[in-house]
């Protein structure tokens, strides 16, 4: 049903944790499921240099949230800004529909950390 790379992540999660400022950390939620995701990165210019995360959510969010911190390391603003739910997906070996929902809170919440860090300045 799951990929290997996917419960790989689910059982070893990487980047877990919050980084303080000057780190930008953003929430979002899932108002459906409930799923929360909180996502906090440090930027040196315009590249991501450390991100970490945390997650209350299904086994799907722990997976995707952690193959996203992995995939957002060293990318600079414009290429985080082109994160598509796919490219998500792809990173943990592909996700069932019922749970292509944490693609989408992943990438809403780099959205919202792009738009938080450029309103902080970061």
């Amino acid at each position: 049903m799951y990929s290997e790379v996917f419960l790989d992540h689910f059982k070893n999660p990487r980047n877990v944790g919050e980084l303080g400022p000057p780190a930008v950390t953003v929430e979002i939620s899932n108002p459906i499921c409930g799923d929360i995701l909180r996502l906090s990165a440090m930027f040196q210019g315009d590249r991501i240099v450390e991100v970490r995360y945390k997650v209350r959510g299904c086994t799907a969010s722990i997976a995707s949230g952690s193959a996203l911190t992995e995939w957002m390391q060293g990318r600079t603003r414009q290429e985080l800004a082109g994160l598509k739910a796919a490219n998500v997906e792809a990173s943990v070996g592909g996700l069932i529909p019922e749970s292509k929902h944490a693609a989408v809170l992943c990438v809403d919440a780099v959205k919202k950390l792009l738009s938080e860090a450029g309103r902080q300045g970061a």
